[in-house]
């Protein structure tokens, strides 16, 4: 692993003194630390020691999780070059981090190939190389995952590779298809670096050249071994396959080394990559694979990453160029001519061969000097390799060995119910033992037969006494030497269930001898007596019988002593048991404080996670208050200009407010889906958030033109509209209020709304204009009709105001008169005019169709252009019914403000001309 170098022992050690909690905090402090020095927006490489501080805690926790709950904040769609380094570090983390970080990397998928698609669709230089660098990644997860045989950092000995191939061609054909297609995504991320680079050498010493070179050392290592294997699996498919078979594997390899050569070419080159790894060279060639013995003639590619100099000081230089003349020697002054072009002959100076000798000697003793430092590193880092192995082993011994001290407890405790089961088990044989010498102690007297069982029996029972006594010395022994506990434990449990079995053995030959010894007493009762008349008839055999009664009674003395001895070696035994027992309890103790220890930090962890949660609950219902306080300000701004007097010059149509109204009516639906989600969870606000965010604004836009298209509408619908939008703000309102208190969230009902909407909806549609009721073949005489009816009106109003004039001259006088007379001769004067627009629109209308209906007649020419005929009919009927409406206007008295309003043209139909009056500023809609 070559990222994880000249580490001190210590980063992975926990310091004494430092509880688990503090040593976290820290952890996360150092990896925040390196991920934000590591991903940042300047256009510099990534440096490596704070990318190895970010793959050593991969180590450190086992897996990635620290690392993508920071890179997950990171703002990756606002930078290009953010993304591309942290594509970078991904790609270096997965390659020798921890083998579990391909696991974690692969929740995070959709968010990789999201940062991809999102540069993708940008015309930004290093946003298509964000592009290309996901799609890398994203295959290398899913190769790694799919084939856990190869490590993320592709190195695994041939034997592993036949493994993972098996034997089966299918899966052979399928992995070189694979690793085909993981090449290329190499090849094309190198390829595109390249071509956004210009080929010049010194273009790699440039810190924005240098940020895109950085991840092609992974690519290097990556191609080498992946070129590797293809070359091993096309042998073997060539050794199974025909070749025509697979000639389309060839094309492509033979494709895919042309590439990798003139790669490793282009890389070698630059002094960039000189210094940092050392690329191999392909053969000029690819291999022949239809010659089996060219396996042979392959050679691995081995890439080598050189020891690194530390980052934090500056890189000396191997050569310095001195300005003057070495020490000892002449100073040789020469003029700007000289020193530019050299001297007129061209030959060289001699003393700079001396000073190239002398650099040349220079830079030898600086690499003898470089290759020393360099040993010595390389056995720093083994020792440190060394240290952290250890470390690793003892930290897993030292779990292992609470492992195993958690099972001995549990096996101890069930040693000692075993013990005391066989404790009351030699009670009883003891027992039975005192009785059976009982019974001896009648019979031993007069009957040899009888001793010899007794005899057996007693050395039966010293026989146990002894096991029991070795038991017990095991027992002390296993306190002495707590290492062969495990050993002398299942001696001992093996040992008791053998006493186990032996005793019940020995009390079932004992019943069996007392059965026996009582049928025997009953035979030799009868024996007795004619024993008793044997002796009677024979004095010398009775002192016979008491010699050896004599002799028996000794026996017996020392028999009791014997079973004396062993009971107090059975005293001693339950000595050692209970002092066993109190070891135990002990330590039944001591793991009761450190499991009542374990469960104090348990409950203040659940305590700080139910906070934790508590305060996401609220932060989610803030932003809920604060999208609601601002939905409230919306909706009171678009309430509040139905009642604006500023507003009523401004109009809308009924298509627009339908569309407008169907689209508010969508988001209610929205708005009630969104708080289902969030009374389910109250951890996630976002839906309701982002439904009531729409809503606020398609209702306020709903209301708005609501009241827009009132002041076109009829005085009936009008108001019945402006009720409705007044009746959706208020219940929209109310809602957005409920939803800003966290009691009333639950009961608040989005439905509500909906029925105020639906009345607008269908206030709007009513509102609609309506086409003429007309056939397409009448319109052609319709217009006529109308031109000459408007004409007509106007001749009438004309002769009307004449009378009015008349009669204004008869019934008045003085000033009376005179500002009668000028607003009747205004009158005629407007009657004039609108008979010269009817006149002179008739004559444009008569240019019009004749110019525009070719070889048609008029009606046909009126049908084939119906919009354009039916607003014309709506304007002459507009103008006519103006002209007659201003006769009505009484001389003298206030005059009514008119105003004509225009249909519009966008409007699905064409409206005739409305006449309405122009509402004064002090005029308010009914409530």
């Amino acid at each position: 692993m070559n990222s994880i170098k000249n580490v001190p022992a210590r980063v992975l050690s926990r310091r004494p003194g430092h509880s688990l909690e503090a040593e976290r905090e820290q952890f996360d402090k150092t990896q925040a630390i390196s991920i934000s020095k590591a991903i940042n927006t300047q256009e510099a490489p990534v440096k490596e020691k704070h990318a190895r501080r970010i793959i050593l805690g991969t180590h450190h926790e086992k897996g990635a999780f620290t690392f993508w709950s920071y890179a997950i904040g990171l703002p990756l769609p606002s930078s290009s070059i953010l993304s591309w380094k942290f594509c970078h570090v991904l790609h270096k983390v997965l390659r020798d981090g921890h083998p579990n970080v391909l696991h974690d990397c692969q929740r995070y998928r959709s968010n990789i190939r999201e940062i991809g698609e999102l540069w993708g669709h940008l015309h930004d230089r290093y946003g298509q190389l964000v592009n290309v660098y996901t799609k890398l990644l994203l295959t290398k997860i899913s190769f790694h995952l799919k084939h856990p045989q190869f490590p993320a950092g592709l190195e695994v000995a041939d034997e592993v590779l036949e493994k993972a191939a098996g034997t089966d061609i299918n899966d052979i054909f399928q992995l070189t298809v694979e690793m085909f297609d993981y090449m290329d995504c190499e090849l094309k991320l190198s390829e595109s670096v390249f071509r956004q680079l210009n080929t010049a050498i010194a273009v790699s010493q440039m810190s924005s050249g240098q940020c895109r070179l950085a991840p092609l050392i992974q690519v290097i290592q990556d191609c080498s071994h992946l070129y590797h294997y293809t070359v091993k699996l096309m042998f073997r498919l060539h050794s199974c396959l025909p070749a025509d078979t697979l000639q389309g594997h060839r094309d492509r390899f033979h494709e895919q080394f042309h590439s990798l050569r003139n790669f490793f070419r282009r890389a070698s080159d630059m002094l960039y990559f000189k210094r940092l790894i050392q690329i191999p060279r392909l053969p000029e060639g690819p291999p022949n694979f239809l010659r089996a013995s060219a396996l042979a003639e392959h050679i691995k590619p081995v890439v080598v990453i050189p020891e690194e100099a530390p980052e934090d000081e500056e890189p000396e230089n191997l050569i310095e160029i001195s300005t003057g003349p070495p020490a000892g020697e002449p100073a040789v002054v020469a003029d700007l001519f000289d020193q530019t072009f050299g001297p007129p002959n061209g030959s060289m100076k001699d003393d700079r061969d001396l000073q190239i000798e002398t650099l040349k000697r220079e830079v030898e003793t600086l690499r003898a000097e470089l290759e020393k430092i360099r040993l010595e590193a390389q056995r720093y880092i083994s020792q440190l390799k060394g240290q952290v192995n250890t470390l690793e082993a003892e930290l897993e011994e030292q779990r292992k060995q609470k492992q195993k001290a958690l099972v001995d407890n549990e096996q101890l405790r069930h040693e000692l119910a075993q013990l005391r089961a066989a404790q009351l088990e030699g009670e009883r044989n003891q027992g039975l033992r005192e009785e059976a010498e009982k019974k001896a102690s009648l019979t031993e007297a007069r009957y040899t037969k009888l001793k010899e069982q007794h005899s057996k029996l007693i050395a039966t029972h010293a026989e146990l006494l002894r096991k029991n006594a070795d038991t017990a010395k095991q027992l002390t022994a296993k306190q002495q030497n707590q290492e062969e506990v495990a050993r002398v434990k299942e001696q001992l449990v093996f040992q008791m269930e053998q006493v186990k079995r032996e005793s019940e053995m020995k009390l079932e030959e004992q019943s069996d001898q007392l059965e026996k010894l009582r049928r025997e007493l009953e035979a030799k009762s009868g024996e007795l007596v004619r024993v008793q008349q044997d002796l009677s008839r024979t004095e010398q055999s009775g002192s016979e019988l008491s010699s050896r009664l004599d002799v028996l009674s000794a026996e017996k003395e020392a028999l009791s002593s014997a079973v004396r001895q062993q009971e107090a070696d059975l005293q001693a035994a339950q000595n050692l048991v209970q002092e066993k027992e109190a070891a135990l309890s002990q330590e039944q103790q001591r793991h009761s404080q450190e499991r009542a220890e374990l469960q104090g930090r348990l409950a203040d962890k659940e305590s700080r996670e139910q906070g934790l949660q508590q305060r996401l609950l609220d932060e989610q219902f803030e932003v809920l208050r604060r999208s609601a306080a601002e939905a409230e300000r919306i909706l009171q701004d678009a309430v509040g200009k139905l009642d604006d007097p500023l507003h009523l010059r401004c109009t809308s149509s009924p298509d627009y407010l339908v569309s407008r109204a169907q689209v508010a009516l969508d988001a209610v639906s929205a708005l009630e889906t969104g708080h289902a989600q969030y009374l389910t969870s109250r951890s996630d606000a976002s839906a309701l958030v982002a439904a009531l965010t729409q809503f606020s604004h398609l209702a306020a836009d709903t209301i708005v033109n609501g009241s827009a298209t009132s002041h076109l509408a009829p005085t009936d619908p009008a108001d019945r509209l402006i009720d409705a939008c007044r009746d959706c703000g208020a219940r929209a309102l109310e809602l957005v209020g409920q939803l800003q208190d966290q009691q009333a969230v639950q009961q608040a009902q989005p439905d509500r709304v909906r029925s105020p909407l639906q009345a607008i909806l269908q206030l709007g549609q009513d509102l609609k204009p309506k086409s003429l009721d007309v056939r397409q073949e009448e319109l052609g005489a319709l217009v006529d009709k109308e031109m000459a009816a408007t004409s007509s009106a106007i001749e009438e109003a004309v002769r009307r105001i004449e009378d009015m004039m008349n009669q204004a001259r008869h019934a008045s006088s003085g000033v009376k008169l005179e500002v009668n007379e000028r607003i009747l001769k205004s009158c005629t004067d407007l009657m004039k005019a609108i008979r010269l627009l009817v006149t002179t629109s008739t004559s444009l209308q008569k240019e019009i169709v004749e110019s525009g209906r070719g070889a048609a007649t008029q009606q046909e020419f009126y049908a084939k252009n119906s919009r354009w005929t039916e607003g014309l009919i709506s304007a002459s009927k507009a103008v006519g019914w103006g002209a007659t409406q201003l006769v009505y206007v009484a001389p003298g008295s206030r005059p009514t403000r008119w105003c004509f309003i225009r249909a519009s043209t966008k409007s699905s139909s064409s409206a005739p001309m409305r006449l309405r009056p122009a509402r004064p500023s002090w005029w308010q809609p009914p409530r």
